[in-house]
């Protein structure tokens, strides 16, 4: 009977032998991707504690690798991935840090954009910070991201622009470094917003960065 390898456990939903090391690792991948949202030249991951320990034989360094480049958890090619692409730069660092879950990834996208988040079981994920922002997004929702300065009003303003085209919203976090400070802001919205709501966003005073984070598996 021959032994089965590391890549020849196929389901219809994930591709290796580990849910959380494996298709969580495509989908933080994949959730970067979707939050970055342009092209990426160079990522540089850090695996801490078992991502790091076990990460190599569960194949979750090509894993992340392949979601940030928009593979899904399904494809084969993931196995070969590093074959396959050779056009982006990656490079990957290990460490412990108890403090952060077992299954924890940090993603620098282009020496810019840094996205910590975790594998957390049975494929599920979680983005916990972005750019030293506390966030928590599990890829369920459409999400629209924004980073601007602090100050009153803007959560009252943001909110008008997305019930304007009769999108409900889910569930809204902010979080910021200090007061009048720079800020960020999360909506989790009950279907995607046209373009024409990201630009409202995008062109409000004192709004730095916006972007809309498609739902995973959508």
């Amino acid at each position: 009977m021959n032994q089965k390898g590391l890549f020849d456990v196929i389901s219809p939903i994930m591709v290796g032998p580990s849910s959380s090391h494996t298709a969580g690792a495509v989908r933080l991948g994949l959730m970067a991707k979707n939050i970055y949202s342009k092209p990426i030249k160079k990522v540089d991951f850090t695996l801490y504690n078992s991502f790091a320990q076990t990460g190599f034989g569960h194949g979750t360094q090509k894993a992340l690798f392949a979601g940030i480049l928009g593979y899904p958890v399904y494809d084969k090619r993931i196995k070969n991935i590093f074959d396959i692409v050779k056009d982006t730069k990656y490079s990957f660092s290990y460490a412990e840090d108890l403090s952060r879950h077992p299954n924890s990834v940090d993603i620098v996208i282009n020496d810019g954009m840094k996205i910590s988040g975790n594998s957390i079981g049975a494929g599920e994920i979680k983005i916990i910070e972005i750019n030293g922002f506390s966030v928590s997004i599990s890829g369920t929702y459409h999400t629209i991201l924004l980073m601007y300065k602090d100050k009153p009003g803007m959560i009252s303003t943001v909110s008008k622009i997305i019930q304007s085209e009769n999108i409900n919203i889910a569930s809204l976090h902010c979080d910021r470094n200090e007061k009048g400070g720079t800020a960020s802001m999360y909506i989790a919205l009950d279907a995607y917003a046209p373009d024409s709501v990201v630009k409202s966003i995008a062109n409000i005073e004192d709004v730095y960065y916006t972007t809309q984070i498609r739902k995973l598996d959508a």
